[in-house]
């Protein structure tokens, strides 16, 4: 799997897109659309709405596939982020973890997510542990 990462920028924030993790849930563009049209190319418009918009659509990126930071957070030096853990089971859908988490997969690689990360539940995801959105394929219930 590639790992790609799209990153757009207003100037004041800075839009990060890994397409590999998204799960298509279309929460971005129907919540934001001036921002995020996946019928245009490029398809996130950062030019579309102010920051804090920017920045409360990308906080509800269930996958974590949509990340944001502040350019001149950036400019200052690193950032330590200090904050809770949240564990959610969403209804026939992903488990859902939101804060800063380290993934240790089989092979003892550690991989540091941030904001919101989908896993899956249903045991049909290509993308394991993460969620890809298979469950709605497959109409899991649970």
């Amino acid at each position: 799997m590639k790992d790609i990462t799209k990153k757009y920028t207003n100037g004041e924030v800075t839009i990060v897109w890994k397409p590999d993790m998204c799960i298509h849930s279309a929460i971005c563009f129907r919540g934001l659309g001036e921002v995020f049209d996946p019928q245009k190319r490029p398809w996130v418009n950062p030019q579309g709405a102010s920051t804090d918009q920017i920045v409360a659509q990308v906080k509800k990126c269930p996958s974590g596939a949509l990340s944001y930071f502040m350019n001149e957070e950036v400019a200052a030096g690193p950032i330590k982020v200090e904050a809770e853990t949240i564990v959610e089971t969403t209804p026939n859908g992903p488990l859902m973890v939101y804060g800063n988490v380290t993934v240790k997969d089989a092979n003892g690689t550690l991989t540091r997510k941030n904001n919101a990360t989908a896993f899956c539940r249903c045991g049909g995801s290509s993308n394991k542990p993460y969620c890809d959105g298979t469950h709605k394929k497959i109409n899991f219930q649970g």
